[in-house]
């Protein structure tokens, strides 16, 4: 099994299916817009502008999972991501831990079982053939070096 097998709903309506980006890297990060990791989504807006042309997509996965720092809906959801310019796709709020997480977060679990997500912003790199290629922690800035360094792996041109 692979990424590909998932898909989410989107936040505005409609289906964020993995599969539409097969042959690309993707990022996905679980967020929340009252965490002191929000301004996370300045970072990850700069990185999808700057690599999306090359083939990143970023996906955002907003989550009330960790110290309910995501309690609003869609248009309150919608807003902050607003604030820091996020254009890349944003997920309908999603369980990202336990047995009732999204079966995408249950299937990196299986595939990463010492790298799941412990607070908001923690972020899962799927590469190009739909594996996971890589697991960083909210701690790990999208303007890390390593992080890059791995998306620029999977970019590979």
């Amino acid at each position: 099994m692979s990424a590909y097998a998932f898909s989410f709903a989107g936040l505005d309506g409609g289906k964020i299916d993995l599969a539409d980006y097969a042959g690309k890297p993707v990022l996905i990060v679980n967020t929340a817009s009252f965490c002191g990791y929000t301004n996370q989504f300045g970072g990850l807006a700069a990185l999808y502008e700057k690599y999306r042309a090359r083939g990143l997509v970023v996906i955002g996965v907003p989550s009330n999972d960790f110290g309910a720092q995501e309690p609003g809906g869609p248009k309150e959801i919608a807003a902050t991501a607003g604030e820091y310019k996020v254009t890349f796709p944003l997920t309908e709020k999603t369980v990202v831990k336990g047995t009732n997480a999204h079966r995408f977060y249950k299937w990196a679990a299986s595939e990463r079982p010492r790298e799941t997500p412990s607070w908001n912003f923690h972020k899962y790199l799927i590469g190009r053939d739909g594996t996971l290629a890589a697991s960083f922690s909210t701690q790990t800035r999208p303007d890390d070096a390593g992080l890059i360094a791995a998306i620029e792996r999977e970019l590979g041109d």
